[in-house]
């Protein structure tokens, strides 16, 4: 069936409302999505040439790679609630992590397993799923829940994934969580990867501007991690040519969020949010295409169940990849938003941002107070002192980005084009000030469109004292985080997705 076919039959599915037991004759695809943890785009496809990643590499020659993906918030609960869900995380209530109490609004909010079950799908989940209620997502098959950051017994992942892709002849979605490269940087685990990269082979991360010997170990065994993933999504992409289903799958690969390191994970910047995502569909989504509009993780939702035919949710934030599917030109949006709230109870400090396709505006909401995300880094994934060696010494202009870092000012403007790692602040530029004034107008509408509960101070206020109610002098007790913002930040949770972000 050719690719217009297809869009032409999908229209018409969507526009019925109807299941797949109303469509016997088209053989709808299955849906496998590969999840990686805490890295960005440190791929070979992408530029990076420190990485060995000859899978992922291959998947990208040929299928479709997005230059410009990124995730809603960069962390791990809210970036995979939000996928799951097609809401940002202000909307489904996943603004920080499961493991710490932070929860959906509702357990009924409609996601991918619940969804594409009732379209006659079955539904599985290999590795961890990391949001509250689990019982929100009614998945068919469940294995490997934990999130194994030992990485023990990882040839389990594409075992199992071949039990459940062969157990049945009908469409299937499964979803696939790898642990790599989340910490700790392990360099070597099951014998991979072959050859382990060291400190003297690799500079670190250019985001950080930093370079030193610690930060070249990290950034190793970081690249070690990449590697290892890699070939275990080979294993992975291995099973699926075994189980015959290999030309009817659609298959997405991309990473939660950025690198756990100073200016990825827990930040709002372009290493914290800025993913890879590649998508693979044979006759539909192929020839090594390269596309560069605006994307997010939001948009898999609703492309999954336009492809599996399923109903339509209404209100979604994100919209169908379908039209990128290919090398034509598509009618795409200006703009793309991200957020941030907390992680653990370490570092609450809501921070919203939009980009154009040059420009990017970050706004702090509570200007004035350290990002305790800054002494949180630096205590937990460095060496004492490190702060004092690396960071005091450089230079004046890299001194200011951290103390950005530290004391964020209530807006940051970015010329992503000239300064892709988000070093010089043009916020107080007058020769960008036309800029500030539009991006500053584009993030206020958003928030109103998508009903951000953080417009109204005292959520923001209320939820900060929740938070920091589980702060003993300095120490953040786990036990003691108790939260209630799901009951006061909606007066009606339904309004939570009421206004939808994908007319843009």
């Amino acid at each position: 069936m050719s690719m217009n076919a297809w869009k032409c039959l999908l229209i018409v599915a969507m526009a019925g409302q109807a299941l797949a037991t109303e469509a016997p004759n088209v053989s709808r695809p299955n849906i496998l999505v590969i999840v990686s943890e805490d890295n960005g785009p440190e791929l070979g496809c992408y530029g990076d040439r420190y990485v060995t990643t000859p899978v992922l590499d291959g998947l990208a020659e040929r299928g479709v790679r997005f230059e410009n993906a990124y995730v809603p918030q960069a962390g791990c609960s809210q970036s995979r609630a939000a996928y799951l869900t097609g809401l940002y995380p202000h909307q489904n209530g996943q603004i920080g992590l499961a493991t710490w109490k932070f929860s959906l609004y509702r357990e009924d909010t409609p996601n991918l397993p619940r969804n594409l079950k009732h379209a006659g799908y079955r539904t599985g989940i290999i590795g961890k799923l990391h949001i509250n209620p689990e019982s929100a997502f009614p998945f068919d098959y469940k294995k490997i829940p934990g999130a194994n950051f030992g990485r023990k017994n990882l040839g389990r992942y594409a075992k199992h994934a071949e039990e459940f892709m062969t157990a049945d002849d009908g469409p299937f979605f499964l979803a696939v969580n790898y642990p790599d490269a989340h910490r700790p940087f392990l360099p070597r685990a099951a014998k991979l990867p072959k050859n382990v990269l060291t400190a003297e082979e690799v500079k670190p991360l250019a985001y950080m501007g930093l370079d030193c010997q610690e930060l070249r170990e990290q950034t190793a065994d970081y690249y070690n991690c990449m590697n290892r993933l890699d070939a275990l999504i080979g294993d992975l992409l291995e099973a699926l040519e075994r189980s015959g289903k290999a030309d009817n799958t659609l298959v997405v690969y991309f990473g939660d969020h950025g690198a756990d390191m100073f200016r990825g994970k827990r930040s709002s910047y372009e290493g914290g949010v800025r993913v890879p995502m590649i998508v693979y569909w044979p006759e539909h989504a192929e020839g090594g295409v390269v596309r560069t509009e605006l994307v997010s993780t939001l948009d898999l939702m609703p492309t999954f169940l336009q492809v599996a035919m399923a109903h339509r949710v209404d209100n979604l934030a994100g919209r169908s990849l379908l039209p990128l599917f290919g090398d034509s030109q598509a009618d795409w949006r200006e703009h793309l938003f991200t957020e941030y709230h907390t992680h653990s109870a370490h570092d609450f400090y809501p921070q919203r941002t939009v980009r154009n396709e040059r420009y990017k505006l970050i706004q702090s909401l509570l200007v004035g107070e350290e990002h305790p995300d800054y002494a949180h880094t630096l205590s937990s994934r460095f060496s004492p002192g490190f702060e004092e060696q690396h960071i005091k010494t450089a230079s004046s202009d890299l001194q200011a980005v951290y103390a950005r870092l530290q004391n964020p000012p209530e807006f940051e403007l970015y010329d992503l084009k000239n300064d892709p790692y988000e070093f010089h602040n043009l916020a107080d530029d007058p020769e960008h000030a036309e800029v500030l004034a539009d991006l500053k107008q584009e993030l206020t509408a958003w928030r109103e469109r998508s009903a951000d509960p953080l417009l109204n101070e005292e959520n923001l206020q209320r939820l900060k004292q929740e938070i920091y109610a589980c702060h003993d002098d300095g120490d953040v007790k786990k036990g003691l985080l108790e939260l209630n913002y799901t009951d006061y930040f909606f007066d009606d949770t339904d309004n939570a997705s009421a206004s939808p972000d994908n007319q843009q």
